[in-house]
């Protein structure tokens, strides 16, 4: 840190004591807060606050941290600047919890100048109140910086977020570094919801399975993480966490968010969603970057502002949330991706799902780079905020998920072929279901190259079948195959075996 002219001591004894600095207001009530951003503010038909930030998406390109990149002289003067503010500006400062399990409980602590109460809002009621303990991770977000800049120290736990007053930052910067946290412990940090369903088998008998879903930001992650499968008593499917989780090595799911969810608002649907819906329109929820007129109408269709328009939503006004957080049992693994020459779902074998792991294929989104929005990509995990060599992400998902003999799966939310036949949320919910009753009869498809369903109670799988919508489809599997092995060879760390896998 000498760089940055500061003493050279921890980055706790260098940022201003909360409790004592007569520069921070520490812990305000949410009331409080909510005042304080009050000329921010349009308020809704519901009664719930709105907002609208100048940065309305992470600013990835702009992103670096210790452990990857070479920080030169100008990358530790910002973490200095960062680090001088808190200690001489009026600062709002808060502390909460992220996560419960023994294991993955880390307390945040986060800097925002008062001017911008609105984002401390936010993120107050993403987790739940800290106990008190001294804090393992920091955050100082500056939006007024002059240049936009994102700084990691993870070995240190701190992230200076400058110029940029998206919320969206403030959160992914403790669960970026929860999940670095994590892999020390021997877990894996992962980008995925995770959620409970309890079902009869095909036996009658009544069995809890453990599901897990991995996609980017408007893959149908959050939808089908909530969806309450349209089960009745004593069958029902209860959502754990939509965002980011950590497997750890005795097959447990621990969680991160206890309180809220960030979730995307465009195009919610109250008939296909209804319980995100539920509790987007509750008074307890916080927008950003919704449409909403001076009069309080809101309108979840119309990117007025942003594809990327965002909700903070309670769990308690989530009918399919439950009161826990952790998975006690992790069962089954689902890659969601968009790729049209994939099926609608095919079961996966151990390499080949560390490969889909590592493929991470999706469609971009106004969260990551808006620029960019629909075009296809890859990203390992589907998790852009990995700290350290992505293919040894990719050798320690394998491991964890052969120790733990767990079931792993591709699911296709997206279009068979050129939208020739879209893969709906029925459908979707229906293989889930079917997935965790074991009702599914499996086949090799020499065609595909994947294990596929034969059957599935309750959809004509046949009339899914992904050659049937594709012109050439061998030529262009052929050609994706190839792709796809060009692609996981830039990863030095990755095992032959994964590599060979390439489906």
């Amino acid at each position: 840190m000498s760089e940055t002219g500061a003493e050279s001591r921890p980055l706790d004894r260098q940022l201003p004591d909360p409790a004592t600095a007569s520069n921070v207001r520490y812990n305000p009530p949410l009331e409080e807060l909510r005042e304080l951003a009050r000329s921010d503010e349009t308020t809704t038909e519901f009664g719930s606050p709105s907002y609208v930030s100048e940065v309305r998406s992470r600013s990835s390109d702009r992103t670096k941290n210790a452990v990857d990149h070479a920080f030169s002289e100008r990358d530790h003067e910002l973490v200095g600047e960062a680090i001088a503010a808190a200690g001489s500006r009026e600062m709002l400062c808060v502390d909460r919890l992220m996560g419960r399990h023994p294991e993955a409980t880390f307390c945040c602590r986060l800097y925002v100048p008062v001017e911008h109460a609105r984002i401390v809002l936010a993120w107050a009621n993403l987790f739940e109140p800290s106990d008190g303990r001294e804090p393992d991770l920091r955050t100082v977000q500056l939006p007024d910086a002059d240049e936009t800049a994102i700084r990691i120290l993870p070995d240190d736990g701190f992230t200076a977020v400058l110029g940029s007053d998206y919320t969206g930052e403030a959160k992914k910067s403790f669960l970026r570094l929860f999940m670095y946290r994590i892999k020390q412990r021997g877990g894996l940090g992962l980008h995925a919801g995770s959620k409970r369903v309890r079902v009869r088998d095909a036996d009658g008998e009544l069995r809890d399975v453990g599901q897990l879903f991995m996609g980017l930001s408007a893959t149908g992650k959050s939808t089908l993480t909530a969806h309450g499968c349209w089960l009745d008593e004593p069958e029902g499917a209860t959502m754990l966490q939509d965002d980011v989780c950590a497997l750890l090595p005795d097959g447990s799911v621990p969680g991160s968010e206890g309180k809220g969810l960030f979730i995307k608002t465009i195009g919610l649907d109250e008939s296909e969603q209804p319980g995100l819906y539920e509790a987007a329109t509750d008074e307890s929820a916080i927008l950003e970057n919704v449409a909403v007129d001076d009069d309080g109408t809101v309108d979840f269709d119309e990117p007025r502002y942003t594809a990327n328009a965002r909700a903070i939503v309670q769990r308690d006004e989530l009918p399919s949330a439950a009161d826990e957080i952790d998975l006690d049992r992790l069962d089954q693994v689902f890659f969601i991706t968009r790729n049209p020459l994939m099926p609608p779902v095919a079961k996966l074998s151990t390499e080949q799902a560390a490969a889909a792991f590592m493929l991470g294929e999706s469609i971009e989104t106004s969260a990551g780079d808006p620029s960019r929005a629909g075009e296809s990509i890859r990203v390992v995990g589907t998790n852009p905020f990995i700290v350290g060599p992505e293919g040894e992400e990719g050798n320690i998902f394998s491991d964890l998920i052969d120790l733990l003999d767990v079931d792993c799966f591709l699911l296709n939310t997206g279009y068979l072929g050129d939208d020739a036949r879209d893969v709906g949320v029925t459908e979707s919910v229906t293989i889930l279901t079917e997935t965790a009753r074991g009702t599914i009869e499996w086949t090799d498809d020499d065609r595909t190259g994947l294990t596929i369903p034969e059957s599935v109670p309750g959809i004509e799988i046949g009339d899914y079948y992904v050659p049937d919508y594709v012109d050439d489809y061998d030529a262009a599997l052929a050609a994706l195959r190839l792709e796809r092995r060009e692609y996981l060879e830039q990863f030095d760390e990755l095992r032959e075996e994964i590599l060979e896998a390439a489906y």
